[in-house]
């Protein structure tokens, strides 16, 4: 495969895995921590950060070779970049893509930042929030993650 390059960043394609586009700039970090990839592990990764857009504005890209997201993780990623879009490579071309979408009912994701919840005690409580207004509301003591927060943190 030939490459070519005329102006801009280029990243070398993938084989096989998947490509999240449209991360908000500055979150490509967050989404390899919050999926669980780290130094050490035997994953090959791409993170672009703070590109320019073709829709405009700049974006964050991440490729990660040989691994499919599955629904879980892509929930997760829609809470820190709800405009990503997921693309799944198979022999180099893009076999579906998607855009994320922030459920309504958030299981066991987000750490509730209240330390006296239920859910940051010895009780067997998974963590639950919901689609609020102004952020992400918790099930149990009502303590609300703001958007303008970093939800990251939380995750």
């Amino acid at each position: 495969m030939k490459l070519t390059v005329s102006e801009g960043i280029v990243i070398s394609p993938i084989k096989n895995g998947t490509v999240i586009d449209h991360i908000t700039p500055g979150e490509g970090l967050t989404v390899i921590r919050i999926l669980g990839i780290q130094d050490g592990t035997n994953v090959t990764f791409t993170v672009a950060t703070n590109v320019a857009s073709s829709q405009g504005g700049r974006k964050d890209l991440v490729k990660i070779e040989n691994r499919e997201l599955v629904k879980s993780e892509v929930d997760k990623i829609a809470l820190i970049a709800p405009d990503a879009k997921i693309s799944i490579i198979r022999n180099f071309n893009v076999v579906a893509k998607k855009s994320v979408e922030i459920p309504s009912d958030i299981l066991g994701v987000i750490k509730c930042p209240n330390p006296n919840c239920i859910t940051n005690t010895k009780e067997p409580a998974e963590s639950r929030f919901t689609i609020h207004s102004r952020g992400f509301r918790c099930r149990y003591c009502d303590t609300i993650i703001s958007r303008e927060m970093d939800v990251g943190d939380y995750i």
